[in-house]
């Protein structure tokens, strides 16, 4: 018996398999999200509205004094320091000294010196009468200004390192002052309306005030 003719060989349709690609193409372009670099996260002071300067005086005392030179080292408040974790410390102690507390509101909270010593738990006030409230410190926190100096030639990871403490140091008073420790403060979602009252409790009448001034030349 003759076999039929008609049979011919089996083949995989492969008509729409170009389609197939294209719409996978379509939607990895649509869905893929690349890394872009961000940069330094750094809340700038508004614009001034006249171009006349604003001169404000600022006690010695009230500034806290970092500068990095060309090769990495560290002087602070006029000390060489080896270590970079001891800022932190360093920081929580002059922000925290209230060596001439002010009775003036502050702010957008509005809120003094005094009213902040008064709302601070007593684990910190005993701290604060105990080792600290020196007159050659911080008058308070609404004064405690951190001044922070690099060198053109200082290393990226250095400066990025001291940033760290800093924000590490203020996280550590603000997440303690609302019974946090400074890990916890720092995940508080803002987003979330009852974290977002104990994040803006917290910072009440202390402000973040670091200052970065520009950087001087290569071993200046």
């Amino acid at each position: 018996m003759a076999r039929s003719k008609d049979k011919g060989s089996q083949e995989v349709n492969a008509g729409s398999m170009a389609d197939i690609a294209f719409l996978l193409l379509i939607f990895f372009l649509v869905t893929t999200q690349i890394a872009t670099n961000k940069g330094l996260t750094l809340l700038l002071p508004p614009k001034q509205e006249e171009d006349e300067p604003i001169e404000i005086k600022q006690q010695e005392r009230n500034l806290f004094k970092i500068q990095i030179n060309s090769e990495d080292q560290l002087l602070v408040e006029n000390e060489p320091l080896d270590d970079v974790t001891q800022i932190r410390t360093m920081v929580y102690d002059f922000v925290l000294n209230f060596g001439k507390p002010s009775d003036t509101k502050k702010g957008k909270a509005k809120v003094s010196d005094r009213e902040v010593y008064e709302s601070l738990p007593g684990a910190m006030k005993s701290y604060i009468a105990r080792s600290l409230g020196s007159d050659e410190s911080s008058d308070g926190p609404s004064s405690a200004i951190i001044s922070l100096k690099a060198d053109r030639g200082s290393s990226y990871a250095i400066f990025i390192s001291i940033l760290d403490e800093l924000n590490a140091a203020y996280n550590r008073i603000y997440g303690e002052r609302v019974g946090l420790t400074d890990e916890e403060f720092r995940k508080l979602n803002r987003n979330d309306p009852r974290q977002k009252e104990l994040y803006d409790r917290a910072r009440a009448g202390i402000p973040k005030a670091i200052s970065i001034a520009e950087p001087s030349s290569v071993g200046g």
